[in-house]
């Protein structure tokens, strides 16, 4: 019997909790609630138990590592198993005689979309991390949007209104095309086009666009699945330009449809890190993320 989802000790960081999804350990993780205040004389029950809290929190870690240990067994055949993602060793039992610094009872609250580092894409079945500086879309009219950077500003040709970045994320629907491969290097163009060239409105807002080039492609697994991606980096008649990116892969989810999310960033030094694009595709996990065998957004070497 393995422990129910919940929030338990950190086997790696005692000091945090992390989120166990009653199979594998996630990447959720939080601080401990506060400890409560000190208890008022003749409070010795009140100690009692957050005592006995504690020590029923490590014994379920315990049976945590215990439970993983025998469903892993001896594989030898190299595949990702449950225990390829539990803990190794359980944390150290801690003080019994100062429970000020004992961790809170795990609680069974599941990370939901209010968690500010994680983008839920429920219609997709995938999470996406919210790097430093991005925010959730507020007032976006464009479809699909899961994230944007923060703020605007007057677009480079005088006209409209923009931003330094943006992810779209939708299923591919319109064709019958499966390969992860020819839907980006298909979409890539169309991906350009609409984020540097015109706008919905027929608006050039960055001038249009002069030239492009290629500056990586390549195989990539996304959420456990064998993507791809197209990244172009792009020349405007106004303003720095910026960078464009299609990764499609197969949903988790459903009849397995691809996904295509795309990355729209803008260059120079008001742009965002580039280093987001790669931060966000290697952090993109379905949302059963139990059943991504270990190798979420592990690279498969795309081409620089």
């Amino acid at each position: 019997m393995t422990p129910p989802p919940g929030w338990y000790p950190d086997p790696h960081a005692p000091h945090l909790e992390r989120w166990w999804d009653g199979t594998a350990w996630t990447e959720h993780r939080r601080a401990p609630e506060a400890p409560g205040p000190p208890q008022p004389a003749g409070g010795a029950s009140g100690r009692a138990k957050a005592v006995a809290l504690t020590i029923a929190g490590v014994v379920l870690v315990a049976a945590i590592v215990t439970g993983v240990a025998v469903l892993g067994g001896d594989d030898d055949d190299g595949g990702g198993t449950v225990a390829d993602t539990a803990p190794t060793s359980a944390p150290p039992t801690p003080s019994t005689t100062a429970p000020s610094t004992t961790a809170p009872a795990p609680t069974t609250s599941e990370p939901s979309a209010d968690d500010p580092a994680v983008v839920v894409d429920e219609l997709n079945g995938i999470t996406l991390p919210l790097p430093d500086g991005w925010v959730r879309p507020d007032n976006v009219a464009e479809d699909d949007v899961v994230m944007t950077t923060d703020g605007t500003y007057d677009c480079p040709a005088g006209v409209g209104i923009c931003r330094h970045g943006a992810v779209f994320s939708r299923t591919v629907t319109e064709n019958d095309e499966k390969s992860p491969q020819a839907l980006a290097q298909q979409d890539i163009s169309d991906a350009a086009d609409d984020a540097y060239d015109r706008d919905a409105l027929g608006r050039r807002l960055y001038g249009g666009i002069e030239s492009h080039k290629t500056v990586k492609s390549g195989q990539v697994a996304v959420a456990g699945r064998a993507g791809y991606l197209v990244r172009w980096q792009v020349t405007t008649a106004d303003g720095p330009g910026g960078y464009v990116q299609s990764l499609v892969f197969p949903s988790s989810v459903g009849s397995e449809s691809p996904v295509l999310v795309r990355f729209v960033f803008d260059a120079g030094p008001d742009g965002p890190p580039l280093a987001d694009m790669d931060r966000i595709t290697k952090g993109i996990r379905s949302i059963d993320d139990a059943g991504t065998g270990g190798g979420v957004g592990s690279s498969l070497g795309p081409a620089g």
